[in-house]
């Protein structure tokens, strides 16, 4: 709940609505009792629990990366699903990299977070938990985020949208919008919508093909779309917000690293000013595909260079403990059955 609700839910309740202000700072410290609202009289937190009720997550497992740090977390719903998040070590600070739903019904070829399909998006309040129990689990103060983990975040536009201006909110977790990353695999309708929010994030568009052949082939949602509507929706994000686009693109050997795929990337780069980051491709044991080598890398990114593009090699993190999105909870539905 937002201050504003909260304090109309007190209203109700026949207490001061300023103390909503109160129990919204305890909420975004991650607290798992009414008993912690220590500045609480203990009829207001009584009444409180009568009332309402705190959510939270229950770790099931936690691995940490001996190479860089990384922790990757396995969480359990409510409801008994899981979903992964993952606390990654900058020397600009921690990021965090939250699931926005559990499953994904988006069917890229590569990914292993859409295998078994899409169950249900996460609410606000569980996402908002991924981010504070992430946080308390490890220790670390977490100043970034990106909703880069399991599921399309705009296929649950709305609990997306409530949580960034939950985890935002001045009072709480205090998060600039400028510090949050939102990545899609082109929900094309959506980019005017978001747009119109003017929210000051930074959009990813998972590209990973710049033509449609080969997009189709790996990434269900731009048939019916196309690269071509997805670069002008692009552009007019990037024109109404002023907001620079970044196009995330997995190297796959063989299948999306020629030169000429390096070229008309390039073209669809320029036209809306997008940054190129460029992803060694994680394993995935169902899938059938390999990371492009280090020599096509490198004349991949020297095309785009000589084009004047920006372009940058994500650094590969918690190779060790399987952070590619949807492995870990995958392997323990496994188990489970």
């Amino acid at each position: 709940m937002l201050p504003e609700e909260l304090a109309d839910a007190l209203r109700s309740m026949g207490e001061q609505p300023y103390r909503a202000k109160q129990i919204f700072r305890w909420l975004a410290r991650g607290v798992t009792s009414f008993d912690e609202m220590t500045d609480l009289s203990k009829s207001l937190r009584e009444k409180l629990r009568a009332e309402f009720e705190l959510s939270t997550l229950r770790l099931l497992r936690k691995q940490v990366s001996k190479l860089d740090g990384t922790i990757k977390y396995l969480w359990e719903l409510p409801d008994g699903n899981a979903v992964e998040t993952v606390v990654m070590r900058y020397r600009h600070g921690n990021t965090v990299c939250i699931s926005s739903q559990v499953g994904c019904r988006q069917g890229c070829a590569f990914c292993a977070s859409t295998i078994g399909g899409l169950v249900r998006g996460l609410e606000s309040s569980e996402m908002l938990d991924e981010v504070l129990c992430s946080e308390r689990e490890s220790g670390l103060k977490i100043s970034n985020i990106v909703l880069m983990g399991i599921g399309e975040p705009l296929d649950n536009f709305d609990n997306v949208i409530r949580f960034l201006r939950l985890v935002n909110h001045p009072d709480g977790a205090n998060i600039g919008m400028r510090h949050i990353s939102l990545s899609t695999c082109g929900l094309t309708e959506m980019f005017d919508k978001l747009a119109d929010l003017n929210l000051q994030l930074t959009l990813s568009v998972s590209l990973h093909a710049p033509d449609d052949e080969t997009r189709s082939r790996l990434m269900p949602a731009n048939r019916g779309r196309g690269v071509a509507q997805l670069i002008d929706a692009c552009e007019r994000y990037y024109e109404k917000t002023g907001r620079r686009i970044s196009f995330e693109y997995a190297m796959i050997d063989g299948v999306n690293d020629t030169p000429d795929h390096a070229r008309l990337l390039a073209q669809h780069a320029r036209r809306v000013s997008a940054h190129v980051n460029l992803i060694p491709l994680n394993h995935v044991e169902e899938r059938d595909f390999a990371p492009s080598t280090p020599e096509h890398m490198r004349a991949f990114i020297r095309i785009l260079e000589d084009a004047g593009v920006n372009v940058t090699v994500r650094r590969r993190l918690g190779g060790d403990v399987e952070a590619s999105c949807g492995q870990l909870r995958k392997k323990a539905a496994e188990h489970r059955i």
